[in-house]
C-alpha cells in the first residue's frame, strides 16, 4: 500500500482518532468530536444525505475515491462512513486528498 492517504488513515485508526461506521461516526458528529467526515465512493445516497444534514455545514465532508474494501485493507475497518476526530489528522488528510485530486 503506497498511497499516503490510506497510510495516514491507518495511522489515525491505530492512534484511536477514527470513528468508523454509522453509529460511531454519527455519535462523534453529534458530540462535536468529529473534525472531518469521510464517505467512501460506494456509500449510499441516503447515508450521504444523513451526514450532510448531521454535519450542518460546520464539518468538512470528503467523498473519497476509495471503496469500503480499500478502506478495510488500509485501516482494518469495513465502513462506508468514518470520522476523523483529531484536527491534525483531519488537516493532513484534506491536504493529501486535495493533492491527489489535482494530480489526477
Amino acid at each position: 500500500m503506497s498511497d499516503a492517504f490510506l497510510n495516514l488513515l491507518g495511522l489515525a485508526r491505530r492512534a484511536s482518532r477514527l470513528s468508523p461506521g454509522h453509529d460511531a461516526a454519527l455519535a462523534a458528529v453529534l458530540r462535536r468530536r468529529a473534525r472531518l467526515i469521510l464517505l467512501t465512493s460506494d456509500a449510499s445516497e441516503r447515508l450521504v444525505r444523513e451526514f450532510v444534514r448531521a454535519g450542518e455545514e460546520r464539518i468538512t465532508i470528503l467523498k473519497l475515491r476509495y471503496t469500503m474494501d480499500e478502506i478495510y485493507h488500509a485501516a482494518g475497518v469495513r465502513a462506508a462512513v468514518l470520522t476523523i476526530d483529531d484536527e491534525g489528522f483531519a488537516r493532513k488528510l484534506q491536504e493529501l486528498n486535495n493533492r491527489e485530486e489535482t494530480s489526477l
